[in-house]
């Protein structure tokens, strides 16, 4: 699977060269400072939390900030600053986009969070023994759901070469689609049935909860 990242401000989404990645330790110190500053001026966007960033905000903070910071070191700082862990955790939590004010001003694009999602998947399973596929894929399904988007319209915008990607996208898909046939089977036998929901449940060995949920759900979709 590809190492891609939704937020560089340059190629967004490319995966970074070996030799950028060689130099990423010297990299990391040399725009230090310019991190530092970054949280000094804007700690609720660089602080404690990490919020996703406007679209355009490199810009800003140059036309704002013109003798605090040069193109490339605030190029490299935000590049480095995006592709951190807490991030892109931020990013895949679904959080919106702010501006230097702090201020919630537009979502996140779907495919940005769809490759947040990859990317932290990918460096989770590269530490873990454990298989962290079947729980990314029910991170994928509630991103699809959240976004609004047809199947169609979700799959046109977030699928990309890497075919695993796209298998695990095909995989969460075809559970979503098996859960779905459960739930409908569950409200047609409870239509059925005559009962109330607690009743059918009792019947069933269920959780009364889990029906009740399932049922609403359904009739919803």
């Amino acid at each position: 699977m590809t190492s891609a990242t939704p937020e560089a401000p340059v190629q967004a989404g490319e995966p970074a060269p070996a030799s950028d990645q060689a130099r990423k330790p010297a990299r990391s110190r040399s725009v230090q400072p310019v991190l530092e500053k970054l949280f000094e001026l804007y700690p609720h966007l660089f602080g404690a939390e990490f919020l996703p960033l406007k679209l355009g905000i490199f810009q800003e903070l140059l036309a704002s900030h013109p003798d605090q910071f040069d193109r490339d070191s605030l190029k490299a700082a935000l590049g480095l600053h995006t592709r951190s862990t807490r991030y892109l955790q931020s990013v895949a939590a679904g959080n919106k986009r702010h501006d230097l004010q702090g201020v919630a001003v537009e979502d996140v694009a779907p495919e940005h969070v769809y490759l947040a999602l990859l990317e932290l998947f990918r460096r989770r399973q590269d530490r873990s023994r454990e298989d962290l596929r079947p729980k990314l894929r029910a991170q994928l399904m509630a991103a699809f759901e959240a976004s609004g988007l047809s199947r169609q319209d979700y799959l046109a915008r977030v699928q990309t070469n890497d075919a695993q990607a796209n298998t695990l996208l095909e995989e969460a898909f075809a559970e979503r689609d098996e859960k779905l046939a459960r739930q409908e089977a569950l409200l047609r036998a409870f239509e059925s049935s005559g009962k109330t929901p607690e009743e059918f449940a009792d019947m069933y060995g269920m959780d009364k909860r889990e029906v009740v949920t399932a049922i609403d759900r359904q009739r919803r979709l």
